[in-house]
């Protein structure tokens, strides 16, 4: 038994890992013999499912359901099935999936069932019951019906018709709008199968285009507005995610939308809602957008969830990023089935009787619930650039925003170690996620690019951190004009870009929601606060970074942007002070800043002793401050020592 366990799992990750076979965790699988089925549990994914994720079921309890009589009733007659699934099921901590009962009466040992993009081309086509009946004469091929228990017994019926037909059960179930179903005794039998339905498939239908389609230089300016109106009025602050491709501009112009203008199959009702706005880009795009939206909430009572603009492409409204991911890929998964149609008859989309059974139903609203999961900390849903972030302090501050629920823009020169970065901040998220986009912080057009791939990615800027900076000590006689001008480009004048380029997307947002509040945070330090001997590049450039912070505050004050500096004492523990080879420590050391000392110990216990609280200060105690800094709304312009008590203000 173990092995046909581990071939179950097997078999579900190789398919459900597969986008051209599931999408968003869809399809189920099952495993049975005399006496036992296992069957995906809802909930669980099949590309990362394991044997703890399938529900066990008795059969006996299971074989009675395609002849019982059941209430005449919808909702009474659902109940009294879940019911009898659940006094059947050995797993008592695991609901089954729905399709639970049709996977025990389709007569295999394995039960794969996929919703292949080409196969769903054929399904969803006007002309999917003559082509199935052509190409696959040995298929069974059932009728839209709706999810549930008038599926399974349809096919349940259907199946005893086939075997009194033909002698022999069905191992290729195709089901209109949703699908196929395979059975075979080996996961080898299964792959077969599949590989000889899309293979035939494939020789019916053109090519789907390839390659990216432009995305109007206008997002910057139109996008984050277009995501302050989905998430006013209490709605809660969406992510956005922008896509486009040859694919969908194609069913963009020229009059094609009808073609994708409804849901094709069940999973794009579930992820995408059964409506979409479609726009057009110009100088008229937000208040289109806000008129669209508005009507589009009263009359339905939530958020779309696909807005699609011509010149712009695809843009997916999730409740966090995990969510306008799935809704990005599901719907870019529509478009492709729309595609291949058009090779079987046309397009062949639900009816708004299917639709609103989908919509309504239950299960779906269950399998909708644990898709939308996200993290609850206190910047949930906002989406936050951290520069110099790919390592050091900045890393730690990430690091502790994304824990804290936020979406992470790694904005940083360090390629390699930023991309790893962004990968492991990835590894922490529940709803949120992690980009990283290699940045020079003093140069505008590389700003341009960040706030452009931020919008991209998630819609909005929410909070931007301006932590990136550099330290060259040294005595006026040491100082080279060079060092100089490198530090204060980079702590100074770049806090005036950064700062730059953060408003003027944040004030696009701020204008549409009176209770909206954005935020800039200079990551400056104690040296800000007060001079530092031999360090005075550093120090300037910290003191004029709180000028900044002043004026800015006052600027950008009317337009709900607070512009406040976190000053940190010293993060010892860090490659910028404790590097065995350039840290200050070394540099220190090597510049005689501290009297008397001989070894880096004698530094860092110089310094220590300075500290009241005898700690230095790290990226959690900073990540704090920053927080604390976003929660409040009576202050701005301030500088906040996180200092040990190093420096106290008056």
């Amino acid at each position: 038994m173990k092995k046909e366990i581990e071939n179950l799992v097997e078999v579900s990750r190789r398919y459900g890992a597969d986008p051209r076979f599931v999408i968003a965790g869809g399809g189920n699988t099952s495993y049975k013999d005399d006496a036992h089925l296992w069957v995906k549990a809802s909930g669980h994914a099949m590309a990362t499912i394991g044997e703890e994720g399938f529900a066990v079921l008795d059969r006996t309890l299971l074989a009675g359901m395609g002849t019982k009589k059941y209430s005449d009733k919808t909702a009474e007659r659902e109940e009294q099935v879940k019911n009898d699934l659940a006094d059947a099921c050995i797993t008592r901590n695991l609901r089954p999936s729905v399709e639970t009962s049709l996977h025990n009466c389709i007569g295999f040992a394995y039960v794969v069932h996929t919703h292949p993009t080409i196969v769903n081309g054929l399904m969803c086509s006007a002309k999917a019951a003559e082509l199935c009946a052509e190409l696959f004469p040995q298929a069974l091929y059932i009728e839209y019906t709706d999810p549930g228990y008038t599926l399974f017994k349809k096919v349940y019926d259907r199946i005893e018709a086939y075997k009194d037909d033909k002698g022999y059960e069905p191992q290729i179930i195709f089901l209109q709008n949703h699908g196929v179903f395979i059975g075979a005794d080996s996961i080898e039998d299964i792959d077969a199968l599949y590989t000889e339905i899309v293979s035939k498939l494939a020789t019916r239908v053109e090519n789907l285009p390839e390659g990216d389609a432009p995305i109007c230089e206008c997002i910057s300016e139109t996008i984050p507005a277009i995501r302050t109106i989905l998430s006013r009025s209490g709605r809660g602050l969406k992510t956005l995610k922008i896509s486009n491709s040859a694919l969908i501009n194609h069913f963009l112009c020229e009059g094609r939308e009808k073609a994708i203008l409804s849901p094709f199959t069940p999973d794009g009702i579930v992820y995408c809602k059964s409506e979409y706005i479609f726009l057009e880009a110009g100088e008229t795009l937000v208040q289109d957008a806000e008129k669209a939206i508005e009507e589009y909430v009263a009359r339905r009572g939530h958020t779309p969830k696909v807005l699609l603009i011509k010149g712009i492409g695809l843009v997916a409204v999730g409740d966090n990023a995990k969510g306008a991911q799935v809704i990005t890929d599901v719907f870019t998964d529509a478009v492709k089935v729309a595609w291949y149609a058009a090779s079987f008859g046309g397009q062949s989309p639900m009816t708004p009787e299917q639709i609103a059974f989908i919509d309504n139903w239950e299960v779906e609203n269950y399998r909708r619930k644990v898709s939308a999961t996200s993290s609850k900390g206190r910047v949930e849903g906002k989406t936050i650039i951290v520069t110099g972030a790919a390592q050091g302090f900045g890393e730690g501050i990430a690091r502790n925003l994304m824990k804290e629920g936020a979406n992470i823009v790694v904005a940083d020169l360090n390629e390699a170690v930023g991309q790893k970065t962004a990968d492991s901040f990835n590894a922490l998220a529940v709803g949120n996620k992690a980009i990283f986009v290699k940045t020079n912080v003093a140069d505008m057009e590389s700003l341009a690019n960040l706030i452009r791939q931020t919008v991209l990615n998630f819609g909005a800027l929410d909070v931007f951190v301006s932590n990136a900076g550099v330290l060259r000590a040294g005595s006026l006689e040491a100082m080279t004009p060079e060092n100089f001008e490198f530090v204060t480009n980079t702590n100074y004048k770049a806090y005036f870009f950064c700062a730059k380029v953060a408003s003027h997307v944040m004030k696009i947002q701020t204008a549409l929601d009176p209770e909206y509040f954005a935020d800039i945070v200079q990551v400056n330090s104690k040296s800000g606060l007060r001079g530092s001997k031999a360090n005075f590049a550093y120090a300037g450039g910290k003191f004029g970074g709180i000028g900044l912070t002043q004026s800015f505050a006052l600027e950008l004050a009317p337009a709900r942007v607070k512009v406040n500096s976190i000053c940190p004492g010293n993060f010892y523990d860090g490659p910028l002070w404790s590097n065995p080879e350039n840290g200050l420590f070394v540099q220190y050391l090597a510049a005689g800043k501290v009297p008397g000392a001989k070894t880096v110990q004698d530094v860092k216990d110089f310094y220590l002793n300075q500290v009241p609280m005898h700690k230095g200060c790290n990226p959690e105690d900073v990540t704090k401050a920053i927080l604390y800094a976003i929660d409040q709304t009576g202050e701005t312009g301030q500088a906040i020592p996180v200092t040990g008590g190093q420096v106290m203000l008056a």
